[in-house]
């Protein structure tokens, strides 16, 4: 049996539009193209489309950020670069609709502004289905010029935020010396600062926590997670390497296990296992919210398992997506803890 106040959490949610969070990382935005085929071309085997619609979305660290926004009202910054190319007033312009603070970002003419374009088509009697993707990405570390000047924004935004997130696509703005210097400030001013990396977690030391989910738990830690012995090694093991004060493991359809440096261990099972559409973004998700509700002062677990609730929600739609706390309230409201079975 899994138990939790479920009063207190309903009565809490209010407070998640209260702390402002400023996330440091690898900025994008999911370009989405829809059009209708019925020929091939004369020019070579492949498909003709008719385009009907572009759709732009914050992807990558950016939709953590639209996830807080949509939580807190927009309190809450991003630090990334953009290149100085045709997507940088797209992103920007993103970023702005959503209600997103830009002024910490730094433009870098060397760098493509991060760009995920996926083409999708349809015909008569058919579904919409993705045909390509094309990915512009910068893929290297910081210039020194620009990882100085991502510093320098790092040390002005950090004492005017509440939280801080990570967010780490492996695409070069989370340098060593940007990840040192962010984890400092926020030991210095008291913040919490929450990580996001498909990789090298022990790159990122002595942080408030970290959200693997478990493939990148298991190349980490070097073995698979198949039982719950070997899920309880992995997590102390991540904590052990990385000095954290907790590890949050996503674990898909299993829910998530939360591992605290004081000994305490939490399985949080799923909320949500019928209404799976697309887990696109569903990480971003829960590391907003888990960060969200830590700063607005809710333990570990209650954080973790809003987050949860949060990723239930998201999955539901295609591509990235975030949700409300009305939402929030709505599907908690709904579920039963007294019946959840924790496996």
């Amino acid at each position: 049996m899994f138990t939790i106040e479920k009063e207190k959490l309903l009565k809490e949610l209010d407070n998640l539009n209260k702390p402002s969070v400023l996330v440091i990382g690898d900025m994008a935005i999911d370009e989405m193209v829809y059009g209708t085929t019925d020929r091939i071309s004369r020019e070579a085997p492949v498909l003709i489309l008719r385009h009907y619609n572009t759709k732009i979305i914050l992807g990558g660290a950016s939709n953590a950020a639209n996830n807080i926004s949509s939580l807190n009202g927009g309190k809450v910054s991003v630090i990334g670069t953009y290149g100085k190319d045709y997507y940088a007033s797209i992103l920007l312009e993103a970023f702005k609709k959503e209600n997103i603070n830009t002024e910490y970002m730094v433009e870098d003419e060397s760098r493509s502004t991060t760009v995920k374009t996926r083409i999708s088509g349809s015909c008569s009697q058919s579904v919409t289905q993705q045909i390509v993707r094309i990915d512009r990405e910068t893929i290297s570390p910081l210039s020194v010029q620009t990882e100085q000047k991502i510093i320098s924004q790092i040390e002005k935004a950090i004492p005017k935020h509440d939280a801080v997130i990570l967010s780490d696509y492996n695409i070069g703005t989370l340098t060593d010396n940007v990840i040192k210097k962010a984890i400092e400030l926020c030991k210095k001013y008291n913040k919490i600062i929450v990580v996001d990396s498909q990789k090298n977690l022990d790159r990122f030391q002595g942080v408030t926590s970290m959200t693997p989910n478990q493939p990148d738990s298991e190349k980490f830690v070097g073995f698979f997670i198949k039982d719950f012995n070997s899920l309880k090694k992995a997590g102390n093991e991540i904590l052990d390497k990385t000095n954290a004060e907790s590890v949050l493991i996503t674990l898909g359809g299993d829910g998530m296990a939360l591992f605290e440096n004081n000994g305490n261990f939490e399985k949080i099972p799923v909320f949500n296992k019928t209404d799976v559409f697309d887990v696109t973004g569903a990480g971003d998700t829960v590391v907003a919210v888990f960060t969200l509700a830590m700063a607005s002062g809710l333990s570990k677990k209650e954080s973790a398992i809003l987050g949860n609730l949060a990723a239930s929600i998201v999955i539901r739609y295609f591509g990235c997506a975030t949700t409300t706390i009305e939402q929030l309230k709505i599907a908690l409201s709904k579920i039963n803890f007294d019946t959840l079975i924790v496996k």
